[in-house]
């Protein structure tokens, strides 16, 4: 069994001294592949480092909406060039973030739309962000749409299977994290029951949002295999059947080879 943690931020303070051993550890869970995702253009720069340090690693490079208040002259041009990187996979995270209220909305939506055209120039999928913001995430993504198929994917998804459903029509895939396991969650599970199984995707979003058994606890790559344990039951299928639906989809979307 093999299977691909889409989306980690291994370049996270409570990595730094034991980045070998959280590697190890996804490892001997069957964990082949980590998407790390900067979220600045320092945490984009720390990703490309760690992705040339390790041949399991993969960048994601950009500047989280949480943070596009914090944008310094040349700093989104240091993400185009980034952006270029061989071992640069993917671009974001991006999106809108109306729960935290550092970052004026206007200015999360100018740095969505400059992702989104990143990623059709570069040819690399967007990862979106959302928390709070659906209805204003889904104007941008269908005024993007306008300009051809989407390519890119909806992480730690938690919207109704209505957006799931016009996310993929566009063309995007729908990555779930640990949040699915929690107990009184029917409601996210049955919103992944909705979800083709070649639009399917793991990650663990670590160090946040540990799945049930860690609930509380730090997260790390290694614990993507609890939700994808997850996401078998409920599509009705083995854990080594979702496995390599989700690491086939993953390979795909990211070019990981």
């Amino acid at each position: 069994m093999q299977l691909i943690d889409t989306h980690c931020h291994l370049d996270s303070e409570t990595f730094q001294r034991e980045i070998d051993d959280v590697i190890r550890r996804a490892n001997d869970a069957g964990i082949v592949k980590m998407v790390t995702i900067g979220t600045t253009v320092e945490s984009s720069q720390a990703a490309i480092v760690l992705s040339n340090q390790h041949a399991a690693i993969s960048a994601v490079v950009g500047i989280h909406p949480n943070y596009t208040h914090e944008v310094k002259p040349g700093d989104w041009e240091k993400i185009l060039d980034l952006a270029q990187h061989p071992r640069v996979v993917g671009i974001g995270e991006t999106g809108l973030d109306k729960y935290w209220d550092d970052s004026p909305l206007e200015v999360q939506r100018d740095y969505f739309r400059r992702h989104l055209q990143l990623s059709r120039n570069a040819g690399k999928p967007f990862v979106v962000h959302c928390r709070e913001a659906e209805p204003e995430v889904m104007e941008i993504l269908r005024e993007d749409f306008e300009n051809g198929p989407l390519n890119g994917l909806m992480h730690a998804f938690c919207g109704d299977a209505e957006m799931a459903a016009e996310c993929i029509e566009m063309g995007m895939s729908i990555s779930f994290a640990g949040m699915v396991t929690f107990r009184k969650n029917d409601a996210m599970r049955e919103v992944a029951r909705t979800i083709p199984l070649d639009r399917l995707l793991v990650e663990t979003d670590s160090p946040y949002l540990a799945p049930q058994a860690f609930r509380g606890k730090r997260n790390e790559p290694a614990y993507v295999k609890f939700t994808a344990e997850c996401l078998a039951e409920v599509h009705g299928l083995s854990l080594e059947e979702l496995a390599a639906r989700t690491t086939a989809n993953a390979m795909q979307i990211f070019g990981l080879a």
